[in-house]
């Protein structure tokens, strides 16, 4: 149980802060290429991976809920995002518009990473 509840951890804090690298990685210089790759293969894990596990697929998530259904806790969203909502902030919203907000905020950190990393300095 002890390596599950350490495993419970790593994949909350890696998990999030990955989500935070991909939404504001763009911002210093020296990480921008790495955030590029990272929102590609995002983007490359929810609509291509998609296709055979489901539009939003992301390994992180998988590997995460594994963990934690181990643990005995079945009761959680499909989305990732509003895992974290609910755990966080005690914040529950309709899947709809978590999963549209989602989106948006990807695709908004996806143009700005490509302008930064594109663009003549």
């Amino acid at each position: 149980m002890t390596f599950l509840h350490g495993a419970d951890l790593f994949f909350f804090f890696f998990h999030t802060a990955l989500i935070f690298f991909n939404l504001l990685g763009w911002i210093p210089r020296k990480t921008r290429r790495l955030n590029l790759f990272s929102l590609l293969l995002t983007g490359f894990s929810w609509f291509f991976l998609g296709i055979w596990h489901g539009f939003g697929y992301c390994p992180c998530t998988e590997w995460h809920y594994q963990v934690r259904y181990r643990l005995g806790l079945f009761d959680m969203p499909d989305s990732y995002i509003d895992f974290l909502l609910q755990k966080l902030f005690s914040l529950h919203f309709p899947a709809g518009l978590v999963d549209v907000f989602t989106l948006g905020f990807f695709l908004l950190a996806l143009f700005a990473s490509l302008y930064f990393n594109l663009k003549k300095n």
